[in-house]
């Protein structure tokens, strides 16, 4: 999806004509990351925290080497990038390291390593 650059953060509102994108940065909790696109630059993107009033906050921001990318793209504000998931489908040791260690995606495993994703 093309995405247009407003502001240091990127607002989950601004992200709801791609429902995908949209509802999976949605669901991740406080301090979650995920991992985006930006013109084909794979980095980290966190959920940001709770406002100092408890109102959650709608947006996520870039972390570690992204967190460059991204400022580096700010003197763009007004122009598009494409943004999106990265697609490991034609990544076949990833295709086949998904298909062995399926223990991997298990509730207990995401919990007991999360904390291996925070910044």
């Amino acid at each position: 999806m093309l995405f247009e650059i407003r502001d240091d953060v990127i607002w989950f509102k601004h992200l709801k004509h791609n429902p995908l994108l949209f509802e999976r940065v949605a669901r991740l909790d406080e301090g979650e990351s995920v991992t985006l696109s930006v013109d084909g630059t794979h980095g980290r993107w966190v959920r940001m925290r709770r406002g100092r009033d408890g109102r959650p906050t709608y947006g996520i921001k870039p972390v570690g080497e992204m967190a460059k990318v991204w400022a580096s793209l700010q003197s763009r504000r007004g122009k598009k990038v494409r943004l999106e998931l990265p697609d490991y489908s034609d990544d076949e040791f990833l295709k086949l390291a998904s298909e062995t260690f399926t223990e991997w995606l298990s509730p207990e495993d995401e919990e007991a390593f999360a904390h291996l994703q925070e910044t």
